[in-house]
């Protein structure tokens, strides 16, 4: 039962950095110089997805809460400048993005993209941190409690970080190059190719410095899923950057969705079967430490584990049947009889 939920966990953030990522990416290019007619053309390509987006996030929140009550105290604790800084992101691009329109003049609205842009880095960044900083591990103390949060500030975990904001920028331009007039295709492709090579950069800077990390070294139980993983989400950039090479943006937006969507098994098929694993201090990990959480400590009472069992079985079919038919509906390139929404 844990193990199932585990992996409801997993599947719903990883849907929801896959879904919320093309939202930040589209955010962050706001920042390019683009004229205000393009910005909004962008905010109105992602306009209808834009709050069915978050709701994994909440999902995953709430899947957190009930089933992983310790875990979610946990990572409250020890990684709170992470998540408190992935959080304030997302509601700043929320609230810049749904207020834009509302002023009159084009300075008020430069303003509110400017907010938004700052929303999605603080966003992509907070989400890698706290995923480089469960594979690195979390320092507890002897009760099991999370114990500072000086292991965030790491070459690791800066690295993780940063290779998560270009994964979403690059995911972000291939959704554009799905959802603009044909007539804008050729730039924004242009745009998400150069991007490419700044992710897989990113990446491999990222795993180097994994490589060379005593934590992470000692803290990842399977070390070929450790490099196999990043190995696939490298492929999946190759692939995405050769779509957009021959004009298949689907297939290129289906790539960079696989290359942000690698990172939550990465972190939790590495990990296994612990969740949070103990580092002692400066001096590096102790594996042996009673303290290292499992994903069968971390879990719910088993009735509990059933109770919501009952209470997500008929939730899970309505959120997947809703992102379904809202793809489908909004299916296709906008144009000028597109509504416009911010």
């Amino acid at each position: 039962m844990e193990l199932a939920w585990y992996a409801l966990l997993g599947l719903f953030f990883a849907a929801y950095l896959v879904l919320g990522g093309y939202d930040y990416g589209v955010g962050l290019l706001l920042a390019r110089g683009a004229t205000p007619e393009a910005r909004r053309a962008a905010l109105n390509a992602v306009g209808p997805f834009f709050l069915g987006n978050e709701v994994w996030l909440v999902a995953a929140v709430g899947i957190l809460f009930g089933a992983f009550p310790t875990l979610e105290g946990e990572l409250l604790s020890g990684c709170y400048p992470a998540v408190l800084g992935a959080l304030a992101g997302v509601v700043l691009v929320t609230a810049g993005v749904q207020l834009r329109s509302r002023p009159r003049s084009a300075a008020a609205r430069a303003g509110w993209d400017r907010v938004v842009v700052a929303g999605s880095v603080l966003a992509a960044l907070g989400w890698g941190a706290l995923l480089g900083a469960l594979l690195q591990g979390v320092p507890l103390s002897g009760d099991g409690h999370a114990a500072g949060v000086g292991h965030l500030l790491t070459p690791f975990v800066a690295a993780a970080a940063l290779a998560l904001l270009a994964l979403v920028a690059v995911h972000g331009a291939t959704f554009l190059t799905l959802r603009l007039p044909a007539a804008d295709l050729p730039i924004v492709a242009r745009l998400a190719r150069g991007l490419v090579p700044v992710a897989l950069t990113a990446v491999a800077t990222a795993t180097v410095l994994g490589l060379l990390s005593d934590r992470v070294r000692a803290a990842v139980a399977r070390p070929a899923v450790a490099v196999l993983l990043p190995l696939a989400l490298v492929a999946a950039l190759l692939a995405a950057r050769a779509a957009l090479r021959r004009g298949r943006a689907g297939l290129a937006f289906a790539a960079t969705s696989v290359a942000l969507a690698l990172p939550v098994p990465l972190v939790g098929a590495a990990l296994w079967p612990r969740v949070l694993v103990s580092t002692a201090d400066a001096a590096g990990p102790q594996l042996a430490d009673p303290a290292a959480l499992t994903v069968a400590d971390a879990a719910a009472s088993g009735p509990t584990l059933a109770l919501l069992g009952w209470l997500a079985l008929p939730l899970v079919p309505a959120l997947l049947g809703f992102q379904a038919m809202c793809w489908w509906v909004f299916r296709g390139r906008t144009d000028g009889r597109a509504p416009v929404y911010w």
